[in-house]
């Protein structure tokens, strides 16, 4: 059993709050780690039709049946239960009483913001991050295969191939998940969007575009995407708006939050044919920022990151504020270092007067070095940082 980042901060919450809910995608190991985490604890899951009916039915029933350290998975699936355990918990007025977990994120926060604001913990795990598979001993050879292989723990624990894992995740997410959260009449529209938007890995957003090319209305389009990130599928890293006096980008940039997921998308079938793939660059930097998201999740934090671009062409590639202080990062898919990796780096580092040590490169070569322009961060070191 591979023990999980987050873990530490769950039990930490727990003792903390009453309720304590995990989201994330489906399959990224969410009912795994409650279970893990809390071995003592009665387990119940909505997915079963029989106790979501009985939860539906006869809510103190069920809550008399299950008044303390109980797991209940898929809350989202009968989430009218939250109304029902937030006057149970408040009579009791003890810690650690509920675990929640749930794949649903917009179908879960409605209910938690008005049943147990104040009451609940909340985290996000995502899949297995970098550091979790090398401290396992999961990390795959190259980069290319951890890329194409993805994060989600199944393919590891089961030794799944990519090829046969991700078009089953598709299948399962658009016919169950998707039909769950609203009513989409042409499903084929909607699938050719989200390979659409697996083309479109680290570009700019261009809801027009993606319209014409669906067939579809714009504001369709911003009510797919919406479902799209609220069900961990794809996120927008936002422009930073601190002008220095120059014309800014104001759209966000798209990306996964599993590159093995837009591998699937793209049809690449291989771990080799990312080597000449045209989004190769794209990929990679999409897995660095995964990464850097990851890092922030299994603190129990959200991901205060972003990226900058101006008319004439300057660019970061992710700026993350940690600790007080703003760290930025160029990202090149490149395994040998060059001088003008640090280009963008040190033009915007010297407009905000960031220091030498928190402008790094991370590339996917393998030597580390403090250079006079910032640090170079090999991809297989990136948690050293």
């Amino acid at each position: 059993m591979i023990t999980r980042t987050l873990q530490s901060k769950l039990e930490q919450l727990s003792t903390k709050y009453p309720f304590v809910m995990i989201t994330g995608p489906r399959q990224s190991g969410k009912s795994t780690l409650a279970k893990m985490t809390f071995p003592q604890y009665k387990y119940v899951s909505f997915a079963d039709i029989d106790i979501r009916n009985f939860a539906k039915t006869d809510p103190r029933g069920f809550i008399a049946s299950y008044p303390d350290k109980t797991i209940i998975d898929e809350v989202q699936l009968e989430p009218s239960i939250l109304h029902y355990l937030q006057t149970h918990t408040d009579n009791e007025n003890r810690e650690g009483m509920y675990i929640l977990t749930g794949s649903q994120n917009f179908l879960l926060m409605d209910s938690v913001n008005q049943s147990l604001a104040g009451r609940i913990g909340i985290l996000k795990l995502l899949p297995f991050s970098h550091q979790e598979l090398n401290t396992n001993s999961l990390l795959p050879g190259t980069i290319n295969e951890e890329i194409f292989n993805g994060c989600y723990p199944r393919l590891y624990d089961k030794k799944i191939h990519p090829t046969d894992f991700y078009p089953n995740y598709i299948s399962t997410y658009v016919e169950r998940d998707v039909r769950n959260i609203k009513s989409i009449g042409n499903l084929s529209a909607f699938i050719k969007l989200l390979k659409l938007c697996a083309g479109r890995i680290g570009q700019l957003l261009n809801k027009s575009s993606l319209a014409v090319e669906c067939g579809i209305s714009e504001p369709t389009v911003q009510s797919w995407l919406s479902i799209l990130e609220q069900s961990y599928i794809i996120y927008l890293l936002r422009p930073e708006h601190r002008n220095f006096n120059k014309r800014l980008t104001k759209s966000p940039k798209l990306y996964f939050y599993d590159t093995g997921l837009a591998c699937s998308l793209l049809e690449i079938t291989s771990a080799s044919q990312i080597s000449s793939h045209y989004l190769r660059g794209g990929l990679f930097e999409n897995m660095v920022i995964n990464e850097r998201i990851k890092r922030c999740y299994n603190a129990g934090n959200d991901a205060n990151i972003a990226f900058w671009r101006d008319s004439h062409g300057n660019e970061v590639d992710l700026i993350e504020h940690l600790d007080g202080e703003d760290y930025i990062y160029e990202i090149k898919s490149g395994a040998t270092a060059n001088h003008d990796y640090f280009k963008g780096l040190t033009f915007w580092g010297n407009l905000s007067n960031i220091d030498i040590s928190r402008r790094i490169v991370i590339y996917s070569g393998y030597n580390e070095l403090n250079t006079s322009n910032g640090r170079l961060i090999p991809w297989k070191n990136i948690d050293n940082i």
